[in-house]
């Protein structure tokens, strides 16, 4: 009996150790969830819905003409002296002295050579001269025909050229064909843009964004759009800072932002940027942006 008693008097010891060690890591796991658990809501940048000037493009290339341009063609024996051109001459300004007459600027511009130089020219050969007002610049276009009854005299356009990529050249177009052109289902079109201080070189090719139809409308970062299938979603964010998944329509991408069309009001609170960190009727804590 005594035997008996001892071992069931162990296996009690035993088991009431091991319900001790359950117990104790039970509580001590509630006491840290209590303590830990309960994280604090993320931080996510959050931006108002604005209104925006939106505008569809049409994107072209052409090349870089001079307002005016006027060629000089003399022979080195008419020469008086050796040649050197100013850069620059003001209308009525001596371009050159000869022998028989002297060649005088009938319009202000920027001088240069076309083809060979004097310098290695013989008697006998001419020196070809050119005269250009680069003041203005302009370009003739061709844009399909699809895009006709958008295209009207005075709409804005934006330039660069590849001398100058992070530049942008703003004009107009200054006039429009009347007729489509058969062969190539396209307008033509000339485009005039400012260029005092010379920075556009004639002859270069020039990469053109003709803006039409502008309109006012609402305005979201790209960032904060998300496409599900044929669905577009934005998370918008309620007075005690609840996200819920709002469905929009929407129009055109311009310059970082996406037009909204419907689903959305002008001053609403939505999530710009951290969608992967956001959940329907999740709660976040907002950074404006």
């Amino acid at each position: 009996m005594k035997r008996s008693t001892k071992i069931i008097s162990i296996i009690i010891t035993f088991f009431l150790v091991i319900t001790v060690v359950v117990v104790g890591r039970m509580m001590i796991g509630q006491h840290f969830e209590k303590k830990f658990g309960k994280r604090p809501p993320p931080g996510i940048i959050v931006t108002e819905v604005i209104n925006k000037d939106f505008s569809e493009k049409i994107e072209s290339f052409g090349t870089a003409v001079s307002k005016k341009t006027k060629s000089f063609r003399i022979k080195r024996s008419d020469l008086i002296n050796e040649l050197d051109l100013k850069e620059y001459v003001k209308k009525g300004d001596l371009i050159v002295k000869l022998k028989e007459k002297n060649i005088i600027a009938p319009f202000s511009g920027v001088l240069g050579y076309r083809g060979i130089t004097g310098d290695i020219l013989d008697s006998n050969y001419s020196i070809i001269i050119t005269l250009d007002d680069n003041s203005v610049i302009y370009s003739d276009l061709k844009i399909p025909e699809v895009f006709a009854p958008a295209i009207k005299k005075g709409l804005p356009i934006k330039a660069r050229f590849s001398g100058n990529k992070n530049k942008i050249y703003n004009g107009t177009v200054y006039a429009v064909s009347s007729r489509i052109n058969t062969e190539t289902r396209s307008l033509l079109i000339r485009i005039k843009l400012d260029n005092k201080n010379s920075e556009l070189i004639p002859g270069s090719l020039l990469e053109v964004t003709v803006n039409y139809n502008k309109r006012n409308s609402l305005g979201v970062p790209d960032t904060s759009v998300m496409l599900e299938g044929d669905k577009t979603y934005v998370y918008k964010v309620s007075k005690k800072n609840i996200t819920n998944k709002t469905e929009v329509k929407i129009g055109i991408r311009d310059r970082g932002y996406i037009e909204i069309i419907s689903g959305l009001s002008e001053g609403d609170n939505i999530v710009a940027e951290g969608l992967k960190k956001v959940r329907p009727r999740g709660k976040i804590k907002p950074i404006k942006k």
